[in-house]
């Protein structure tokens, strides 16, 4: 192995909120694991995703590029094998990269260069889940988010989602322990396992030990109560339709149930965070592994009436990034950043040169940002799935937001008077010049036309596909993790005094 490569642990969450990370956890947070984690962290507060969606969100984590340039522009667009990721990159300098849990990579290729998965995926890889900008509006039952999420919130000991980050954290400490029992060998090589889990993403349900940890949680009750649909944005009212408000009536109680629900899922999380960190430690790795903590996009959690994601609003395209290990000053860092960072960072980590992987990354290393370095770059981000009828843009720079799209009024927030983004400043003429400019960068950044062309296109050609390869027998894309059981455990082929010592971690006396 190169000399002084880290090894890499991403932990990955879904959904959740940059905004209960203001310096990590936010105090009313029962999160002790990573609390001790975000104390010897680098914490990027002001961290947003490239896109707040999981597959577009994802696909832009792993390629460090927008969705304009992965084509990857909803949940059911393809990623396609030839788009380089960090798993690549680190891959080619040596790295075994692994994968457990969740990625929502679609199409046939559901590697994306790791060596190894280790779980099936929690969502399907096929083309099934695409929106239809021919008829804007329209709601596709099956898949769409509902607000069922929010009337059924409660407590369960097993769900499907648990189910899944159980399995995820299993194999994932086990993958740790393989990893010990190479880790004195002289030609070990370092790697990269990302853990990623599907909580506290929705439905807001959680095992009753972490629910009563929010007994008397002071932040159950929206820091902005509802906002009524016909005072709402044009994107925030689209959203109201996609959701199906209509149909249900949400109660008070049922919002504080919601946000406790998922308030305990991140307690759940910990849990499971506290147990890698724990075998790292007693398998003596810790010290030589880089720590990255990390979420997709976040949730809404009834701000403003709104849920789930699909917005540029803080609660759901702001997310959670905490970076510790060696060489990683810990530290609060309130510049503006991307997860579009993470790529130019791991391989700035394992020591790869950055000038060969810059055209494949429209963001930047965050080490010189942490060492106390400036950065003049803006965060991009870019929506173009469900409840948009175009594609949406968004410049955070400094303590300004801009979003823009063709169909819509601009939108402008000063995040430093304004946290809640309560009031536009788009079309007040003391912020003309500043509206201005940010036009001007759009137009540099983004041709709106070709963009809002592309995504017609792949969803016009998806929905050609799905129908004709659900026709007739079937071929699933869905990722099958296989295991040769003959491989496992002690099988006659293996010399049982060998076994045993080599399985055991420390070696015998």
């Amino acid at each position: 192995m190169m000399s002084g490569q880290p090894n890499i642990l991403i932990v990955m969450v879904d959904q959740l909120a940059g905004t209960l990370f203001p310096d990590g956890p936010a105090d009313f947070l029962h999160a002790p694991h990573l609390k001790a984690l975000a104390a010897r962290s680098a914490r990027f507060s002001n961290n947003y995703t490239a896109s707040p969606l999981c597959a577009p969100g994802r696909a832009a984590f792993m390629s460090g590029q927008l969705p304009s340039r992965t084509g990857v522009y909803d949940n059911a667009a393809e990623f396609t094998s030839s788009i380089p990721t960090f798993a690549h990159h680190l891959r080619a300098t040596g790295y075994q990269t692994v994968l457990s849990g969740k990625m929502h990579f679609v199409g046939p290729d559901q590697m994306h260069g790791f060596e190894e998965r280790l779980t099936t995926d929690i969502y399907p890889a096929d083309f099934g889940w695409t929106p239809d900008y021919r008829k804007p509006g329209e709601r596709i039952d099956w898949w769409y988010h509902n607000l069922g999420s929010v009337t059924g919130a409660g407590t369960a000991e097993i769900s499907n989602q648990m189910e899944y980050d159980d399995e995820v954290a299993f194999l994932a400490t086990q993958k740790l322990y393989d990893f010990a029992r190479v880790s004195d060998q002289d030609d070990r090589r370092p790697w990269c396992l990302i853990v990623s889990f599907t909580h506290p993403h929705d439905p807001y349900v959680a095992r009753r030990q972490y629910w009563d940890l929010y007994e008397d949680c002071p932040a159950l009750d929206p820091e902005v109560g509802f906002i009524p649909e016909d005072q709402q944005d044009p994107h925030s009212r689209r959203l109201y339709l996609a959701s199906d408000y209509a149909s249900f009536d949400i109660t008070p109680e049922q919002v504080r149930r919601s946000r406790r629900g998922y308030f305990a899922n991140v307690s759940y999380i910990d849990d499971k965070v506290g147990e890698l960190l724990s075998v790292l430690e007693r398998t003596r790795m810790l010290d030589d592994t880089v720590i990255l903590f990390c979420s997709d996009h976040g949730d809404m959690l009834g701000e403003r009436g709104l849920w789930f994601k699909m917005c540029f609003y803080e609660g759901s395209a702001r997310v959670p990034l905490m970076v510790a290990g060696k060489g990683v000053p810990a530290g609060l860092i309130e510049t503006p950043t991307s997860n579009l960072d993470v790529l130019p960072t791991l391989c700035d980590l394992a020591g790869i040169d950055l000038s060969d992987i810059a055209p494949w990354t429209d963001g930047q290393s965050l080490l010189p940002l942490a060492r106390g370095d400036r950065r003049a770059a803006p965060v991009l981000m870019e929506y173009a799935a469900e409840g948009s009828y175009a594609p949406l843009v968004a410049i955070r720079d400094g303590r300004f937001k801009f979003v823009h799209c063709e169909i819509d009024p601009p939108q402008l927030f000063d995040l430093e008077s304004d946290p809640q983004e309560l009031q536009n400043l788009a079309a007040d003429p003391d912020h003309a010049d500043l509206v201005a400019g940010f036009m001007a960068r759009v137009r540099a950044r983004w041709d709106m036309a070709a963009f809002d062309a592309a995504v017609r296109e792949s969803q016009a050609r998806r929905w050609v596909i799905y129908p004709a390869l659900r026709n007739g027998a079937y071929y699933p894309w869905d990722f099958q993790p296989l295991q040769k059981a003959s491989e496992r455990y002690m099988r006659n082929h293996m010399d049982l005094n060998v076994l045993e010592d080599s399985k055991r971690f420390p070696r015998g006396e």
